[in-house]
Formats: structure tokens, sequence, C-alpha cells
């Protein structure tokens, strides 16, 4: 099936999709403070979410061209 500009916008809304699911799944996580009550949190989970911070980061940087990714 040869890819037309009709199926490009169907794959690019399908992405987009993903993406709003995995940015809500995240940000619902976030309010939940990622499942830790305040007196659980040890240097390990600030470990992960430093971890986590950095591949938000490389997202960020390469779709707002900031980072190694700024023009």
């Amino acid at each position: 099936m040869p890819k037309t500009k009709n199926s490009a916008l169907a794959a690019f809304i399908a992405r987009k999709a993903e993406i709003d699911a995995m940015l809500a799944r995240l940000a619902a996580a976030s309010a939940d403070h990622f499942g830790y009550a305040p007196d659980e949190i040890n240097w390990g989970h600030v470990g992960t979410l430093g971890h986590y911070a950095e591949l938000l980061k490389r997202i960020t940087d390469s779709a707002f061209n900031e980072g190694e990714h700024a023009t």
C-alpha cells in the first residue's frame, strides 16, 4: 500500500495518542509521588527519579531544539 498524506496523518495521530497516554500515566504517577509514601523515600528513589528526569530531558531537548539538539 503506497504511503499517502492521509496515511501519514493517521500514523501521526496514532503516535500522538501513544505519547498522550504515556504522558497521562506519568502525570498520574507523579501526582501520586510515584507510589511512595514520604517515610519510604531513600536515595535509591532519588536516583530513580534522576534517571527518569535524564530520559525526559533527552526528549524535551529534542522536541524543543535545546541541549545537544540546539540549532
